[in-house]
């Protein structure tokens, strides 16, 4: 499955794109690229990686032992997770307002994860003995 408006150049880091290329959706957990599209159609544009573009981030979603952010029981490193900035709205009116609207987000996706307190919105799909939108702080 492919994403309807990310392309996979902005979900993984360079190396992994420059050896795949399309192929690297494999990496990509299927339930985080739904998730991705909803958001997307929710909140509008939005960055993950803009290293094709010229810009910094390449490390926004998937994360490979040689990103200097990579841990082995981080969800980037399972391609289940993205830090995702909205150009119209703020991390935390994100977050704020999936969590209002927690049923819809859960019908996408049982388990959602966000974290708190930053200025991006990191989501992932991760496994959670309690479905719902579970906040974390770094």
């Amino acid at each position: 499955m492919k994403a309807k408006y990310f392309k996979i150049h902005e979900l993984v880091p360079p190396a992994i794109y420059q050896s795949r290329g399309e192929k690297a959706w494999e990496l990509i957990d299927v339930n985080l690229i739904k998730l991705l599209d909803e958001l997307r159609e929710s909140y509008g544009q939005a960055t993950i990686n803009d290293y094709l573009f010229g810009g910094s981030r390449m490390w926004s979603g998937l994360r490979t032992a040689d990103s200097p952010y990579f841990s082995v029981t981080s969800q980037h490193s399972f391609g289940r997770a993205v830090d995702i900035i909205f150009k119209d709205i703020s991390a935390e009116e994100v977050r704020q307002s999936m969590l209002k609207n927690e049923s819809k987000w859960l019908s996408i996706y049982p388990y959602i994860t966000l974290e708190d307190d930053v200025n991006w919105t990191h989501i992932d799909v991760r496994n959670n003995p309690e479905k719902g939108i579970r906040l974390f702080k770094p």
